[in-house]
């Protein structure tokens, strides 16, 4: 194991953080430096990132057939030479706030959790096929999502709504809401698991006006060991997009094939919205000013489903085929009418 580097001079402070509990949720505020937020992070969220790893280790050993050192491995060799220096010196400061809390965590652990949806999910599935072995696991298909603007919508401004089916054991831990104002980009707010640096769910909202949810694409095949963590890349795109296009430009810089989803993205200054399918090898963005993008773990693109997926477009009884059925239904029978109440629903 090795340590985390100690923080900086005034890291530790808990000045302008703090954390209440409500209707289930977890409210933190984080604020400063990476050192600062970091720490903030991991000493507010003490308990909570004990309890997760507490669980995760055996959950994924189950599943995946891989024990909590092959995570930590590969969070050492593989991912942690393409997470930004900003997001490592975050990690550490979590690391650090932990420890302060008597807790036995270290860097490598806190970099398996955050890629504990790219690593078992995409990077096992791949290793195995590699290795000439039938996978354990494959990318999952959990969400629900939509985001709608101009004519579609009661209001005419953006309404984007996300729902998740997870397993229980990291579901019922996934009930964070984070307030982030880091010293550099934007004033964040996301939903997002305990010691993870991005929502993972994926539900955001930044001070830029930019807004973003996703659903990822079932069935999908692709790895790359030299890319940049998505889980970095995720967070980096909310935090220092100011458009639609920064917002592409960052998830593609790097692209690790992980977690390879279609991002829903709107720009709140603009009314814009877009749909980003981001694979490994292949990408599309489709853009709207008037119009409504959603998802349900189906592939968008015929070159996509072909070449990186085992995705069938054709057997309607799938699950994420059935839903894109009646989302489509839902979105026709409710254009013009579409508000935040109606979109809860």
């Amino acid at each position: 194991a090795v340590a985390a580097a100690p923080p900086v001079a005034g890291a530790t402070s808990l000045r302008a953080s703090h954390r209440f509990e409500k209707d289930g949720w977890i409210y933190v505020h984080l604020e400063g430096s990476p050192e600062q937020v970091g720490f903030q992070h991991g000493y507010l969220l003490a308990g909570e990132i004990e309890e997760l790893l507490r669980v995760i280790k055996p959950y994924l050993e189950k599943s995946s057939k891989r024990d909590w050192s092959f995570f930590r491995n590969a969070s050492e060799k593989m991912l942690w030479p393409g997470i930004d220096p900003e997001y490592r010196r975050e990690i550490d400061g979590i690391v650090a706030g932990v420890q302060a809390k008597g807790i036995k965590a270290d860097r490598w652990d806190l970099v398996a959790l955050n890629a504990n949806q790219e690593l078992p999910y995409y990077y096992v599935p791949w290793l195995d096929k590699k290795e000439g072995k039938t996978p354990v696991t494959h990318a999952p298909g959990n969400c629900s999502a939509f985001i709608a603007t101009g004519s579609y919508t009661k209001d005419g401004r953006i309404v984007m709504g996300h729902n998740a089916w997870t397993n229980y054991v990291i579901g019922t831990r996934w009930n964070i809401v984070f307030d982030i104002k880091p010293e550099q980009g934007s004033h964040m707010i996301m939903d997002g698991l305990p010691g993870v640096i991005a929502s993972d769910d994926d539900f955001g909202l930044s001070a830029a006006g930019i807004m973003d949810t996703e659903t990822t694409i079932t069935q999908f095949e692709g790895w790359d060991p030299t890319g940049k963590p998505e889980f970095a890349r995720a967070r980096k795109a909310l935090q220092y997009s100011k458009s639609i296009d920064d917002f592409v430009r960052i998830m593609l810089d790097g692209n690790n094939g992980g977690y390879a989803n279609d991002w829903l993205i709107g720009d709140n200054k603009t009314g814009e919205i877009a749909l980003l399918e981001l694979g490994l090898k292949n990408h599309a963005v489709k853009r709207s000013k008037d119009g409504c993008f959603f998802g349900s773990n189906f592939p968008e693109t015929e070159v996509l489903t072909r070449e990186e997926t085992r995705f069938d477009p054709a057997k309607k009884d799938s699950s994420p085929n059935t839903r894109k059925a009646r989302w489509q239904e839902l979105i026709d029978g409710h254009k013009g009418r579409i508000d935040l109440e109606l979109a809860k629903s």
